[in-house]
Order: C-alpha cells, then structure tokens, then sequence
C-alpha cells in the first residue's frame, strides 16, 4: 500500500496534557515545561465549558468510572477538572515565553475565542466532536492546522467531518486513528487503520494513542504516521480519568527516543548506497572468467565463459551482451575476460 507522506518529514510529538493537571494551573504550566524538555514538539490541553457540553445527570463513561471514584456524572466530573478561559490564556502566556508550542482540543463555541492567539498554530478537534457540525463549521472560519482525532467514528462520518472543514477554504488536516478507550488493549489498536485513511482521504495521518506502551508510536510512525499524540502525567496512578492511559515522563521521553530511532530507521524514500556498502560492493559482486581456454577468434558462450568474485575485470551483467563475440585475446582457465 503506498503511503502519500513522505519519511523525510519529522513526526510531530504532542504530549496531551489534557486534565492531568486535574484542574491546578501551576501542575499544568509544570507539566508543560516538561514536556518540552523531553523532547515533545506540541503540549496540548482541554479547553472546554461543562455547561456547554453535558446534561447535569449524564453518566460516566466505563472508563470514567473505573478510572475516577468521587464522581457520579460527567458533569461533576468535566466541571472538577474545567480550566476557565483565564486560566488557558495564561498557559498560553507562559508556554510563549517558554518557547513551547501549545494548542486546546475545543469542545464547544466559547472556547473556540482561544484560537484567535497568533501563538496558538493547531485546532484539536477531539474524537467525540466529530459529529457536532455546528462546532466544526464555527471552526472552519479560522485558518489554522486541524487535527481531527477519529475514535469512534464511521468513514462517512470522517467525510462529512472534513467537507464542512473545508466550506471556507482547504484546510491542512491531519487525521489521527484513535481508539477511544482509556486505556487501549493492545488488541484494539488496529495500527493498519493510519495506512488505510491516508489512502482513503489523502490526508496526512497520526495516531492518538491511548495504549500504555511505549513502543506503539514508533510502529504507528512506521506505516506512515507523521503525527503522534499520547498523554502525559507526572503519576500514572494518580486520581483521573486520563492518568491511567498516560505516560510517566520518564516513559515518555523512552518513547520519543524510539519514535526519533524508527525515523533514522526509516530513511529516505530512495534507493541510497551507504559508504560500507559501496566499499564492499567490489568484493562480493561477480565479474567474468574463462571457464576453459579461449583462443583469439573463439566466441565466448554459455560453454567458454562463467562468474567469480575476483575484485575486478568485467562485471558478470555483461555476460549475455558479449556471447557470440570474438574473442581478441587469448586467456587461460581463470583468466579475467577483456574485450
């Protein structure tokens, strides 16, 4: 399956912050500078109104309530952990001063005024948004990067999604497979699905991993994945919905290394020649030989001639365009073939 990204691009990291800040600031701007350091391209938050979001008795997710123990509905929940637009706007501050590129998933109207910080250069629409139209065309009028995570969804929901993206002008989308279950079972993770919707939307392709391996990225980048999105903590086992489908920090720095391996790995779409392999290319390739003793006027044939590794002489892809050819020399058995 041919895959329309090229491997010379560097894969973009984000560490997804999300609510592991669980609603303190100062955790959330210490998470980002930390994330930076390790080597994390992106640091990414949740930037969103309850109110605009849940019912008040909506109920938790499955992995809601395995995860977190104190709350009884999403809304108490989301409302425990929300940022206020102040908040966000002074992580934006500070992750500007750091040099740290930032970006939201937006989950309603309100929140999109974020997106208007020059700063800011990525859209993060969250897997769950994907069917709210009215959100998506309010975020077509802005011209920024999109990356559309695509958990749960169907291909026509993907389309739909990207065409009304697209209504003001085409936008540089990229699309990330995800599996939206925290944490993901290794069974589930289905990597071929990158390959599969950048064949079937010609779009850039990620994942959004939610996993605990370390390793899932640098495979994902293997089949053409030019954008990894993992979540990040200081403490796996802390109390929250997302920490226990994070990485520590140590474990993400671990998979960025092998993420920035896989691309050395990876190469070059090309054919290249290492300076090793030019250096041995003399050695263990063929050239021609007499087999038996050829006299001046002789034609070489199948009979007269044959290939060894001699270091030298004439190369053995030769073979066929000098039988039936005069011989101008005469050579022994084992002589180099000259013409």
């Amino acid at each position: 399956m041919k895959i329309h990204q090229h491997q010379l691009s560097k894969t973009i990291i984000i560490a997804e912050v999300g609510v592991n800040h669980n609603g303190n600031i100062n955790k959330a701007m210490s998470l980002a500078l930390k994330a930076k350091n390790i080597g994390a391209d992106l640091v990414k938050f949740q930037l969103y109104d309850t109110d605009l979001i849940s019912a008040k008795d909506t109920e938790l997710c499955n992995y809601q309530k395995k995860n977190t123990k104190e709350f009884k509905t999403q809304y108490e929940l989301l409302k425990k952990y929300e940022l206020s637009f102040k908040d966000a706007e002074r992580i934006v501050k500070f992750c500007k001063k750091n040099k740290i590129q930032i970006s939201f998933s937006c989950f309603d109207e309100n929140s999109i005024k974020i997106f208007k910080n020059s700063y800011i250069k990525y859209i993060k629409i969250p897997s769950g948004e994907i069917t709210n139209h009215i959100l998506l065309e309010e975020l077509s009028k802005i011209n920024k990067k999109i990356i559309l995570s695509t958990g749960n969804a169907s291909i026509i929901e993907i389309k739909s999604a990207i065409k009304i993206l697209n209504q003001y002008s085409k936008k540089n989308i990229t699309l990330l497979h995800c599996v939206s279950d925290y944490p993901t079972k290794i069974k589930d993770i289905n990597l071929k699905t990158i390959s599969y919707l950048n064949e079937k939307f010609k779009l850039k392709t990620g994942l959004s991993d939610h996993t605990t391996s370390e390793d899932i990225p640098s495979y994902a980048v293997a089949l053409g994945a030019t954008m990894i999105e993992k979540h990040i903590t200081n403490d796996v086992k802390a109390e929250g919905p997302d920490h226990k489908a994070s990485l520590s920090i140590p474990s993400f720095k671990k998979m960025i290394r092998n993420i920035r391996i896989t691309e050395k790995i990876l190469g070059i779409e090309d054919k290249i020649h290492t300076s090793g392999e030019k250096k041995n290319k003399r050695l263990v390739r063929r050239y021609l030989i007499a087999k038996k003793e050829i006299n001046i006027g002789d034609k070489f044939s199948k009979f007269n001639l044959t290939t060894r590794r001699t270091g030298k002489g004439l190369e053995a892809n030769l073979f066929f365009k000098i039988i039936g050819n005069k011989s101008k020399y005469f050579f022994k058995i084992g002589d180099l073939i000259r013409v």
